[in-house]
């Protein structure tokens, strides 16, 4: 992998990854349609600094939320009054919220990924990801806030995550259009996607670090690790700022188009090769 592959891969996960257009999609099809033959060992290893650049970029983003929420759950639990506040009751159901796709990385991702890993199919399945954001945004009435969220919110949006599974589904796009589906504004539920993706992104983190550290290139591979993890991390922050702020506004349907004309190049450019 070059620098410049590595720059560009760096910029596509740290836009794809908070986006509602699947990173998984594009760190797919980027490299397929670019005509690129990585490595696939190197390729895994670069795909989960990357990874990694963008955990660090929503943990940051989300620092002060973050440690309100753990204060406000310690709180509770000491003074036995779990749910009192809003912050302690999301904290909750951002665990509720993580336990479904929690389970089916657990269970299903490796065999997923072994059988969808393709650009045919991943182009296919981001054509799910487009009628998901469609059907949510317009089915959607946008109006409870986040201050409202409810166990069952949380649950069904964890379910939606855990679609995120099949490469190609936005984890992003797919928990927006679970908050979506139940009444939330579309800043709601962005920004509790962006809170729900922080315990899976950290277990994923946790347990390709060993893989990443045990690979045998891993020392000779690093400046370009390193440079792939510092643009993902910077792109990703950038990515969440700009989503938050569009989504106040603007309606979830250009994500849509955009990931249906992305999805039908690669199927064109599939069949024609």
């Amino acid at each position: 992998m070059s620098f410049i592959q590595a720059i560009i891969l760096g910029i596509v996960q740290g836009l794809t990854e908070f986006l509602p257009i699947s990173s998984s999609a594009h760190l797919v099809i980027v490299p397929y349609l670019f005509n690129w033959t990585l490595d696939p060992a190197k390729a895994f290893v670069f795909d989960v600094l990357v990874q990694l650049g963008t955990m660090v970029a929503v943990i940051i983003y989300f620092w002060g939320d973050l440690a309100a929420i753990f204060k406000a759950v310690f709180a509770g639990i000491k003074e036995k009054t779990p749910f009192k506040t809003s912050d302690s009751r999301l904290g909750w159901f951002i665990v509720l919220g993580t336990i479904p796709a929690g389970l089916a990385g657990l269970l299903l991702k490796d065999r997923v990924e072994a059988v969808f890993n393709s650009p045919l199919i991943t182009a296919v399945l981001l054509l799910v990801t487009a009628i998901l954001l469609a059907t949510a945004e317009f089915l959607s009435k946008k109006e409870r806030q986040l201050e409202e969220l409810t166990w069952q919110d949380s649950l069904m949006v964890g379910l939606f995550q855990a679609l995120a599974i099949f490469p190609g589904v936005s984890r992003s796009g797919a928990t927006m259009s679970g908050g979506l589906f139940k009444g939330y504004t579309r800043e709601a539920a962005a920004r509790f996607s962006f809170l729900l993706s922080i315990p899976i992104m950290l277990a994923a983190g946790l347990l390709s670090v060993i893989d990443l550290v045990n690979a045998p290139f891993f020392l000779e591979f690093l400046p370009v690790l390193l440079l792939g993890f510092v643009i993902a991390g910077v792109i990703g922050y950038l990515s969440i700022r700009w989503l938050l702020g569009y989504v106040k506004n603007n309606s979830l349907y250009g994500f849509a188009i955009y990931c249906m004309v992305i999805s039908v190049v690669t199927i064109v450019v599939f069949f024609i090769r």
